[in-house]
């Protein structure tokens, strides 16, 4: 009985009024039940958090005086409901913060390039200089620069890059210099005009000096260029520096020429193809004559007491030497060149200057020979004051007898670690 006049308290009938329902609801105690408001409405509860809305429906039933009762009421409009949805809030709202760091550090890398490509002076331009490796043009378009680090895997046996490596590096700035111009056709260093008339360049000769080598962590900045070299060649130099010092490390000039790609024949210089080169063009030489008439011609006989030879024969080609063009890459000769050179000429001495005459072409079917003759010796003891500078002719030529390369090594002694640490004593 007690239980039946605490419900019906507890919940009025339609007639009712709020505030009777409120005084008939106390409890023993005086004290109102805890899902009524002080005027006694009955109250909403909060939503519980997202993470407890699952556990909404498992809740017992609240007890008065002891019973468990009902909390629906007649009216469908004051049934509670449990939300499963999260309530909408300001965070909630906000856009994806991934999305907007992402799209921030797009702009900032494009606003960095263009800053680089505007030749912009960082504070730090030994970290951030050509950070992207694209190189630039500079000098009113005349000269384009270009920055390489010495990777591990770009030396030698003595911790310095090796020849092949500063060749490379000739080779990558000279196309990039046509493709930063815009003047890269659909071959391999050749211009809108000459893929027009299947023509490709073909080096003819080379002609580089060595000052240093650079080390394993060394950034190189080498500079190119292009001018003219008669009625229908041209002329390409560059001038590789240490980029923290300035100290020069190498100078090159070469010579070009056009071939038809399907005939294989040389060709003349269209005037088309001279009106699209002929603004690049810098009279500005790397190595002025009287360098070059201090190393020796290919060709050159050597005088000498101490003059041997030296063959290396059965040198094919593989598939990776080849270039865009179907023929032996020009800087795989040099290694071809070298393969014949004695090894106690490679151990005490680095090279100085070389100069290469290309007289044919090789293809991936050819079969060569190495033949090295030098002139000077070098002594037992190998140190830089026993040791004698040596020349070298080289013919690189087909096992049938055909000449593909003639070339010139003029070579130094090696500074060994003993020496360079006396030297520097001395200095202090």
């Amino acid at each position: 009985m007690a239980g039946s006049l605490a419900t019906s308290a507890f919940f009025p009938g339609p007639g009712s009024s709020p505030a009777a329902s409120a005084r008939s609801s106390k409890n023993a105690t005086g004290e109102l039940p805890e899902n009524l408001s002080v005027r006694g409405i009955v109250a909403k509860p909060n939503p519980p958090p997202a993470a407890l809305q699952v556990k909404a429906h498992a809740q017992a039933l609240p007890k008065v005086n002891g019973t468990k009762v009902n909390l629906k009421t007649g009216n469908p409009d004051m049934e509670e409901t449990v939300p499963h949805s999260a309530p909408k809030t300001f965070y909630n709202q906000l856009p994806d913060w991934s999305m907007l760091l992402a799209a921030i550090t797009t702009i900032f890398l494009a606003a960095e390039k263009q800053w680089t490509l505007l030749d912009w002076k960082p504070k730090k331009p030994d970290m951030l200089v050509d950070t992207f490796g694209f190189g630039r043009i500079i000098q009113d378009g005349l000269v384009f620069r270009q920055n390489f680090m010495i990777r591990s895997y770009e030396i030698g046996a003595d911790r310095t890059a090796s020849i092949e490596t500063l060749m490379n590096h000739l080779q990558e700035t000279a196309l990039n210099h046509v493709r930063t111009a815009g003047l890269l056709g659909d071959g391999f260093g050749a211009t809108p005009e000459m893929s027009k008339r299947n023509l490709i360049w073909v080096v003819s000769k080379i002609h580089l000096l060595v000052e240093k080598y650079p080390a394993w962590g060394d950034m190189v900045q080498v500079d190119t260029w292009v001018a003219a070299a008669g009625k229908n060649g041209m002329r390409r130099d560059w001038h590789v520096r240490d980029y923290n010092s300035g100290q020069t490390i190498l100078r090159a000039t070469s010579v070009w020429v056009m071939m038809h790609k399907k005939t294989r024949r040389l060709s003349k210089m269209p005037d088309e193809v001279r009106a699209e080169i002929g603004p690049y063009f810098n009279d500005r030489s790397a190595i002025t004559e009287e360098q070059g008439e201090k190393s020796a011609k290919t060709g050159d006989k050597l005088d000498g007491d101490a003059t041997k030879q030296f063959i290396r024969k059965g040198l094919t080609p593989r598939w990776g030497d080849l270039d865009v063009n179907q023929h032996v890459n020009n800087v795989k000769y040099i290694g071809w060149i070298l393969e014949s050179a004695p090894i106690s000429v490679l151990e005490k001495h680095e090279l100085a200057s070389m100069t290469l005459d290309y007289r044919k072409e090789c293809g991936r079917d050819s079969v060569l020979q190495s033949l090295t003759t030098v002139s000077g010796e070098c002594t037992s003891t190998g140190t830089m004051q026993h040791a004698s500078a040596i020349k070298c002719d080289h013919l690189l030529q087909l096992e049938s007898g055909a000449d593909i390369v003639k070339a010139h090594t003029e070579w130094r002694p090696k500074r060994s670690h003993t020496a360079f640490e006396s030297a520097s004593d001395e200095i202090h």
